[in-house]
């Protein structure tokens, strides 16, 4: 993107706009309101916030900056983007952390009181970028945001701080102007966001104004954007959806649908405290939702609920998933369903917390004592976190195991635009009932033709029986120490998990061909990134397919057949190869290539291209 004088509009296909600052800058909002309005128009797009690993990092550290990135367009978006067209930094922290990621001759538009000398030192740098002609590589607009916000609300009775809070405000009217976009549906939310704050409504609306204005009537030597909205996206009702969003109405909707209450309960942990907040909001639908003193009080309750009737659901990051284990085996021992999501993050330990990662598969599928297998499923992208969270309702209570969600803080905190669904399109979710034998009495492990018990719940006349963590005898559920018994208990409960593969659909080439060179697979949120370098190298004429797989454990059946079709495998993954080693584990992929990384960050589409290349044509790494 160059600057130019004349005030025509250039019109790309999409854009990838990052708003970076200091994390109390509001830049999470900033970039929020901009995702709505986009959505709103009518693009599609695909979100990346960047928080920082700190609640309050000291102000104007590198380990304070706080990001935003959203990439939209009129085209089909399948990931944030890997280079930044429009770079907005309130700070010198902001600007050194992101500009690796600006493309050359993208647009930076910086505050320039967050330059000052005191800026400048916290971020290690010994002369002023915006003057040392280090930036000539990009087009560079300077503006002081901070001193144009305190010049339109100077005679406000509000305070300094409260005054500079809305600098962001100014920022975000100017990329509407830049952009040519109605301002309205951020003035809507100022509205009501602020409905009982009259001055700090009066500020925000008069800077959001003040910045639309300083854009159309001020000489900016800037080339407007203007992005058209989206001709490929289905008719319907759209809304933009985050993936912890995502998450809690596929639990609810699975609630409604199948006639049992939700109970969720949960200890907060980044990233998945938001599932918490929001499920919270729908009492009105029977949900029950928790707050735990820790992990394994949050689990327990969950089960418990479940013991009761209910939908038991509880919710953690790696460590917490950790801590689970226990309980998750009781489960498994039980039969009864629960349903465990683990927003991934990176770890071990703490690690960073804020950061995304997918190293707690092999954890979820092998993470607990004794022989506990349990199916474990993996959303895509944001909007599939609905219907992955509905479907781990579904096989947790049709099949009476408990299930483990592996979500990740990418597709958590991502968003996208979600076409809702007609409820009656959702596949029904149907427990099955316990009954009584021939002679009128219930045999808890009596089991059907996939090795499913009935559900009996307390209060159900004539259903009493002895439940708990000791080895039962098959049937009867009586407590047994037979060896051969624990023995056949083992095997069918393996068998059971192992059987839930038959209704699975079939697995399909993603993109690409069902034939070919190369086969790249991924999981979880690796989807959108693998997806944007396969398209670029079938553009450029290469056999490259993709596949994507959801459900991790049991692995599809026909994966074998799928992978005979291609002269090379590669998986992608955010670990350091853990589907890659399921795989192998499974007899499947021997000869596999591997392409991992773990830096708490996603796959770049140039990045993985460029390895991709080197795989079609050995040859040319040489």
């Amino acid at each position: 993107m160059h600057s130019q004088s004349s005030p025509a509009f250039h019109k790309p296909d999409s854009v990838v706009v990052k708003f970076a600052g200091d994390s109390g800058d509001g830049m999470q909002l900033t970039g929020t309101q901009f995702t709505h309005n986009a959505a709103r128009f009518g693009n599609d797009i695909a979100t990346f916030p960047d928080f920082p690993a700190e609640i309050r990092a000291p102000a104007g550290t590198l380990a304070g900056v706080s990001g935003f990135q959203l990439h939209f367009g009129s085209i089909e978006i399948d990931s944030p983007g890997d280079e930044v067209d429009v770079l907005v930094v309130m700070n010198a922290a902001a600007l050194k952390l992101n500009l690796r990621s600006l493309k050359r001759s993208g647009l930076i538009l910086a505050d320039l009181s967050g330059f000052d000398s005191k800026n400048l030192k916290l971020s290690g740098y010994e002369q002023n970028p915006l003057e040392d002609g280090s930036l000539q590589a990009w087009s560079l607009r300077v503006f002081d945001f901070t001193k144009l916000t305190r010049e339109s609300l100077k005679d406000l009775p509000l305070g300094g701080k409260e005054i500079d809070r809305a600098k962001n405000m100014f920022v975000l009217g100017f990329l509407y102007w830049l952009f040519n976009r109605s301002p309205e549906s951020t003035l809507s939310f100022l509205r009501k966001r602020f409905s009982e704050k009259q001055d700090l409504l009066e500020a925000n609306l008069r800077v959001l104004r003040a910045g639309y204005d300083f854009g159309e009537t001020t000489e900016t030597a800037l080339s407007r954007i203007e992005v058209e909205s989206s001709r490929e996206m289905p008719a319907g009702e759209y809304r933009n959806m985050m993936g912890n969003q995502a998450v809690a109405l596929g639990l609810t909707a699975a609630s409604v649908n199948s006639g049992l209450r939700l109970f969720y309960g949960s200890y907060p942990i980044t990233p998945a405290s938001d599932i918490l907040h929001e499920l919270a909001k729908f009492k009105s639908l029977g949900v029950i939702t928790f707050q735990a003193e820790d992990e394994i009080a949050a689990a327990g309750s969950a089960l418990g609920a479940s013991y009761g009737g209910a939908i038991g659901v509880t919710g953690t990051s790696g460590p917490g998933l950790a801590l689970k284990g226990e309980t998750i085996s009781l489960a498994v021992s039980q039969e009864l369903p629960l349903v465990i999501i683990d927003v991934q993050r990176a770890g071990p330990s703490t690690g960073m917390p804020t950061k995304t990662e997918q190293a707690d598969l092999l954890m979820a599928v092998f993470g607990r004592h004794g022989e506990a297998p349990l199916p474990v499923l993996a959303p895509r992208s944001p909007v599939d976190c609905f219907y992955m969270a509905y479907e781990a309702v579904r096989i947790a209570i049709e099949h009476m195991t408990p299930v483990i969600l592996l979500s990740d803080a990418y597709v958590a905190n991502g968003s996208e635009p979600w076409l809702i669904p007609d409820t009656d399109s959702l596949p029904p979710i149907k427990a099955k009932e316990a009954k009584l034998n021939s002679e009128g009495v219930f045999q808890p492990y009596l089991r059907d033709s996939k090795l499913v018990r009935g559900w009996a719940k307390p209060g159900m006349p004539g259903f009493e029986h002895r439940i708990g963590g000791l080895e039962k005898e098959d049937v009867s559920g009586n407590i047994s120490y037979d060896p051969a018994n624990h023995q056949h208990m083992v095997e069918l409960r393996a068998q059971k998990v192992a059987l839930i593969a038959e209704d699975y659909p079939p697995t399909c080439i993603d993109l690409g061909g069902d034939t070919g060179d190369l086969l790249v697979v991924s999981w979880g949120s690796t989807y959108g990134s693998v997806r944007s370098a396969v398209k670029l190298l079938i553009q450029e004429g290469a056999q490259v397919s993709h596949l994507h797989l959801r459900y991790l454990n049991p692995l599809p059946g026909d994966l074998s057949a799928v992978f005979a079709r291609f002269g090379k495998v590669v998986v992608a993954e955010l670990n350091s190869g853990h589907l890659y080693k399921l795989l192998r584990m499974n007899g499947l992929l021997m000869n596999a290539e591997l392409i991992s990384k773990v830096m708490g960050l996603p796959f770049g589409k140039e990045e993985l291209s460029g390895k991709l290349r080197i795989l079609l044509n050995p040859a040319s790494d040489e």
